[in-house]
């Protein structure tokens, strides 16, 4: 078994945000020790068996060989982190759930220039955001 992997936008303002809330001590959701925590500029992504547009496009939960993207991404990490996440992330993981989960997460990415902490690069489409030509 490797180690999962999660794959981040490092230029995005709402995502770097993201990943420091939840590697945040307390009672804020942790990413499981043994997970890495990467922006995909900074990623062998080809390794990990993705490309720079996906990992652009939304967050990657990569384990065991398989790329899991957006909300099911965000559904994995919750599983894998235990405790009370545990059912929320299991729960994500089947319709309709699945489906809303899913809803909501286009509707943030897509709009996370728009939200707090926002940058000018998350406005831009995926193909033209830095480290992914």
């Amino acid at each position: 078994m490797t180690r999962p992997v999660l794959v981040y936008d490092g230029d995005c303002g709402i995502c770097t945000k993201a990943v420091r809330l939840i590697g945040a001590r307390g009672r804020r959701l942790r990413v499981p020790a043994e997970a890495e925590v990467v922006p995909f500029q900074h990623a062998d992504l080809p390794a990990l068996g993705t490309t720079a547009e996906r990992a652009a496009y939304e967050v990657l939960w990569i384990e065991d060989g398989r790329v899991y993207g957006g909300a099911q991404a965000v559904a994995r990490l919750l599983t894998d982190a235990g405790g009370f996440w545990r059912p929320l992330g299991l729960l994500t993981r089947v319709p309709p759930f699945r489906w809303a989960a899913h809803g909501v997460y286009r509707l943030i990415a897509n709009n996370r220039h728009r939200l707090p902490g926002g940058t000018p690069v998350c406005a831009l489409p995926a193909a033209e955001r830095p480290g992914t030509r």
